[in-house]
This record gives C-alpha cells, sequence and structure tokens, in this order.
C-alpha cells in the first residue's frame, strides 16, 4: 500500500522535490530481502517519508509470505530531510527522522544496512559564488548528486546495499568511478516513470578496490544510451540483494549538530520514560522516619560526617513557601602551607605541610512549580 498519491506527489515538485513513484519503489522493494534482523534503513534525503516507509512496508509484506510463521523483520527506519514541513510529516510515519541539512547531521559510519538515496538534482553553487545557471557547467561546479553519493557511501556498512536514484544524465565520470570502486553486485535500471529521466543503479558496497570495467561500460551505457538500459522489472528472480543485519552491542550515533526547539521537545516527549522528572519519585523516594535533632548546632566537622553518611538531604520547604530536594555530600581538598626557616650558616629549608580539609556541599533542586522548576541551587 502506496502512503502517497502521485497526485499529491506533483503538488512537491514546484520546490525541487522530486519524489520517487509509487511504481518504482513497489519495484526496488523486489530487489531486496530483509530475513536476518534487525537492519537499519536510512534516506539521508528522505522528503516526507513515503519511500522508506513504503519499502519498510514491502520488506514486511514479503517476509510474511515468505515465512508465515515466522517473526516479522526488525526494521528500523531514520531519515533527514532539509524542509520543516516535509520533514515533520517523515516524522509520523519513520522512526526517526531530523529536520536538518545533512551536513549537519552526524551518523555512524558502517552503520547504515539499507541505504536509499534520492538526493537533489543540479549543481550546487557555493555561498557567494555569483555564477548563473547558464556558466555552472563552465564553472565546474559539483553536481548534487555527486556530494550527496560521496557523503552516503562511508555511512554505508560493508555488504550494506545502496539504492540510488537520479537522472541518467548525471552519470559523469566521477560518479561511474565511484560506484565502480566502491559496490560490487552493480546493476543499473531505468525507472519505470521517465518523467525525471531517473535511472536506478543498486550495488553491495564493499572496500575501496580497483573500478570494475565491466561495471564502467554499463554505467556509459545507461548515461549515453538510456534505450538500451532496461527498465527496473517488476518481479526480481535472480538472487535478491539481501540487507545485513546490525551487529549486536554496536553503539549507534545519529543526531544533528545543532537541534531547534520544536525538534528538542519531539526527542524530549520520545525520550519521556528514561527522563529525571517522571521518575522522580522513584529516584529520590526515601522511607521516612523519625530523627533526633542534634542537641546543639553542628560544627562543620560534624556536617561533614552527616554529609558524607547522606542523612542530610530529601524534600524540605521554606518559610516562603518554596520547595526543594536538597542533597548533601562532601569532597577533600589538601591546604597547603610552606614554612621557610634560615640556618646559622645561611642555608634555607623549606617544610611542606599538606593538611587534610573536608569541605561540605549542599545542593537543591527547585521543585517549585513556575519558571524556576528544575534550577540546581547551591545552598553550601
Amino acid at each position: 500500500m502506496a502512503l502517497m498519491f502521485s497526485r499529491l506527489a506533483r503538488n512537491f515538485i514546484k520546490n525541487g522535490y522530486f519524489p520517487t513513484d509509487e511504481d518504482t519503489v513497489g519495484c526496488i522493494t523486489h530487489l531486496l530481502c530483509a530475513q536476518r534482523s534487525p537492519a537499519r534503513l536510512f534516506d539521508p534525503c528522505c522528503g516526507e517519508g513515503t519511500a522508506l516507509a513504503d519499502i519498510e512496508q514491502g520488506l514486511r509484506d514479503q517476509a510474511r509470505l515468505d515465512h508465515p510463521d515466522g517473526d516479522p523483520p526488525q526494521l528500523e527506519t531514520l531519515g533527514v530531510e532539509l524542509d520543516s514541513e516535509r520533514a515533520w510529516h517523515a516524522k509520523t510515519i519513520l522512526d526517526r527522522v531530523i529536520h536538518s541539512d545533512l551536513n549537519d547531521v552526524v551518523v555512524k559510519a558502517r552503520s547504515i544496512g539499507l541505504m536509499f538515496l534520492n538526493p537533489p538534482y543540479g549543481y550546487g553553487v557555493k555561498d557567494g559564488a555569483n555564477v548563473s545557471s547558464a556558466e555552472l557547467d563552465h564553472a565546474k561546479a559539483e553536481r548534487l548528486e555527486r556530494t550527496f553519493l560521496r557523503m552516503a557511501t562511508p555511512l554505508i556498512a560493508y555488504g550494506g546495499i545502496l539504492v540510488y536514484i537520479i537522472p541518467f544524465y548525471a552519470l559523469d565520470d566521477d560518479i561511474r568511478a565511484h560506484l565502480a570502486r566502491n559496490y560490487d553486485r552493480v546493476r543499473v535500471f531505468m525507472a519505470p516513470e521517465q518523467r525525471f529521466k531517473q535511472c536506478v543503479v543498486v550495488g553491495v558496497r564493499r572496500r575501496s578496490a580497483n573500478a570494475s570495467k565491466a561495471v564502467l561500460d554499463m554505467l556509459v551505457q545507461a548515461k549515453e544510451k538510456p534505450e538500451l538500459t532496461p527498465v527496473l522489472p517488476e518481479s526480481w528472480e535472480d538472487e535478491p540483494y539481501q540487507i545485513p543485519a546490525i551487529e549486536p552491542g554496536q553503539e549507534f550515533t545519529f543526531h544533528a549538530v545543532r537541534i531547534d526547539a520544536p525538534q528538542l521537545g519531539d526527542e524530549l516527549r520520545r525520550l519521556n520514560n528514561s527522563l529525571l522528572w517522571p521518575s522522580l519519585e522513584v529516584h529520590f523516594n526515601q522511607v521516612k522516619a523519625a530523627c533526633r535533632p542534634p542537641l546543639r548546632e553542628m560544627t562543620p566537622w560534624h556536617l561533614a560526617l552527616s554529609l558524607a553518611a547522606g542523612q542530610i538531604q530529601g524534600r524540605i520547604h521554606s518559610v516562603e513557601g518554596r520547595e526543594f530536594l536538597i542533597k548533601g555530600d562532601t569532597f577533600k581538598t589538601k591546604q597547603r602551607t610552606v614554612n621557610s626557616e634560615v640556618n646559622d650558616q645561611g642555608e634555607v629549608s623549606q617544610t611542606i605541610v599538606l593538611l587534610d580539609k573536608f569541605v561540605p556541599v549542599i545542593n537543591a533542586i527547585e521543585l517549585t512549580a513556575g519558571q524556576r522548576r528544575g534550577q540546581i541551587i547551591k545552598i553550601a
């Protein structure tokens, strides 16, 4: 089931957004296999997220048909999108989406099992460059398709799958050489829908090696004679491209360098169960017992011992009605003293004395309702 109808996609083309059509996404899904799990799927230009969501659903449906009694594959879908409206729509259908420029997103290298890359098309011009559109070729500006491919390849795990959708005329020498050096089982097809003159390149990430002449020739033909390149098939009879599983215990990094207030709020809601405030009573609850007050005011030494023993902590109320959660502690410092003496022969000797000193500290968290709630206050 497609999550986005073609008539809706046409509304975005005017803004430079070229969403992958439903037929192409469906054919791509037939090439893939996700029998091993869990697996990680990433779209660095996800738009509204519909293409990657369709692929995820197609992989689940395919696994259900192949293994009716087995568990569905555990697939994690990630996306990055620069446009705010499309990014927030993608957040509703993908697992994690960052509204940001891909250059401002940190992703762990070699951690992605499937890279679905349908980048922006055209030339990228540096900020402040005074170059007209007619002069871009002469200025040798970097094509965005090439830029995004170079950024995406290091993120794919060895054995991971690249699905690369670009106009066939953008398959220049640099892109062809990059694909031939870094990917095995490279295949290129023309998209079923040719409104944007797209081709689909599929490959398996490998360690960089010499470029395969057969792959280079195939990509050259796709650019110069697209009519001789096969159309993406509706069914796939060859060995499928299997998405590798995530290595157990592997730490994963996926965050933006800069984050705005709405996304911060969204992340806090997503991680609500792991935050302090929802479980405040659990972490700081203690059995209430009657404690005898000291007979006299405690000296700093006795105060330090009480703090170190954890006897000074809990929820207190001030005379003004403010409420605090206090926590006592103590730390040790060394007081250094240097004494110099001169004897009858004029010789100077120094005596250095290091004295241990315990310093008590009392901190509090403001619990009073209002803007100050959550502030850390140093009492002593």
